[in-house]
């Protein structure tokens, strides 16, 4: 099978490297957004949605005009590339799959794209790399590239350049390395909460970081805006969140790898996440209530990456030979699973499940993490409708506390606020 993966690399350019890729990025972001205007221009006036080709002859017509003349010292493969860009962000306003184009704006993500592995050359025994208009590069190569290279993307962030690099390569069909399934239960208190009763810990790195970026963000308010002071505090301000990111995402990565190493099906929840962290805030007309603790909720949301967290179950469960199935996320914790009684009176508290019809009670987030998993093995199993499960199940012995199966398996270990409870 075909593996389509990526490698990011720092790069290490010089002082006239460093400016030609500002420009670069900038041409970039100037041709998005004068193809968008002219788009919406061509909308207002009644014309017809012009596509990537007869986008790309305007492309030629602004290199070659005479107000736009400095478009020429970019290179031209990843100027067309923001053209396709924009169209694809079209393409999937029109399949209902995002919002609409917006333009791009100064100071963002900056970053460019050679499409083609043509436009450069990789030199791994000297450390380098040849971009067209820029020549040979320092880069630290901090792991082999694997596959042959098919594209590469150079980005800024927080003050370094990177350029990832997409590889394609044959590898052999997975075999899961494990043969055990789980249910998982994503939360604030409990980053994951799993069906054989452990659980992982959240890592909160915004919050860890939170009082400093404050400070930093109030010595950036006082300063004049654009001027050499404000610049410096803002490079501080950047420097902060591109921390924040980063504990996260080396959390996330060690938790799914675990995870997907350890179990051959993973269940979890289909969580609109962009829905629950919408603000409260209301307009004027009809303001919005407990907007403070909402907001606070929303943070707490966002800081903990769910749906990255699932996008990296998602690609890692596929390379392992696994599977990820996702649910729908109602009544998992207000149903029993033991007697199948579904009621908010189950929920005592937070953390407490005690089903008012057996009396079997447990961890709040346990049974949500095992009502998944129920749930996508009868999914599985039969493709059962569960968007809107209330099922009546045959009824068992009440248990005051359900044993984890001996199936699960609890050889990995993830350091977590709790000593000693396996998590996987």
């Amino acid at each position: 099978m075909q593996r389509l993966q990526a490698f990011q690399f720092e790069l290490r350019p010089n002082g006239q490297q460093e400016r030609q890729m500002r420009r670069f990025a900038g041409s970039c972001r100037f041709v998005y957004n004068k193809a968008l205007a002219l788009q919406k221009a061509n909308y207002e006036a009644g014309g017809k949605f012009i596509g990537y080709v007869a986008m790309a002859k305007y492309l030629t017509e602004w290199r070659n005009g005479l107000e736009t003349p400095w478009l020429k010292q970019a290179p031209v493969h990843p100027l067309q590339h923001a053209l396709k860009d924009l169209d694809r962000a079209y393409q999937n306003f029109f399949a209902q799959r995002g919002a609409f184009p917006q333009f791009k704006k100064k100071g963002g993500k900056e970053s460019f794209r050679y499409p083609d592995a043509k436009q450069f050359k990789l030199d791994e025994s000297n450390g380098r790399i040849f971009l067209p208009k820029l020549g040979w590069m320092r880069l630290r190569l901090s792991r082999p590239l694997l596959g042959t290279p098919k594209n590469a993307t150079v980005s800024h962030r927080a003050g370094k350049w990177y350029v990832s690099i997409q590889t394609e390569r044959e590898v052999e069909p997975p075999v899961p390395p494990a043969t055990t399934a789980i249910g998982i239960d994503v939360g604030i208190a409990r980053f994951a909460t799993f069906s054989n009763e452990g659980y992982l810990a959240p890592l909160n790195s915004f919050k860890q970081h939170q009082k400093r970026l404050a400070r930093y963000q109030r010595r950036m308010a006082h300063k004049v805006k654009f001027s050499s002071n404000w610049k410096k505090e803002k490079a501080k301000v950047q420097k902060i969140h591109t921390r924040i990111a980063h504990c996260r995402k080396d959390f996330l990565h060690k938790a799914t790898t675990a995870i997907s190493q350890n179990h051959a099906l993973v269940c979890i929840e289909d969580l609109q996440v962009g829905n629950m962290s919408k603000s409260a805030q209301g307009s004027q007309e009809q303001p919005g209530k407990n907007v403070r603790a909402k907001s606070g909720l929303n943070r707490s949301i966002l800081d903990q990456g769910w749906s990255e967290f699932r996008r990296q179950l998602e690609y890692k469960l596929q390379w392992s030979g696994g599977m990820l199935v996702a649910v729908a996320p109602q009544n998992t914790s207000r149903t029993c699973p033991c007697c199948g009684h579904v009621s908010k009176d189950n929920r005592r508290t937070q953390t407490q499940f005690l089903c008012v019809a057996c009396g079997y009670q447990n961890h709040a987030d346990v049974v949500g993490a095992m009502n998944v998993l129920e749930r996508g093995l009868r999914l599985l199993a039969c493709g059962e409708d569960i968007s809107r499960a209330r099922v009546a199940r045959p009824k068992r012995a009440a248990s005051v506390k359900q044993e984890p199966t001996e199936a699960t398996s609890t050889s990995a270990m993830l350091v977590t606020g709790a000593v000693g409870i396996p998590c996987l």
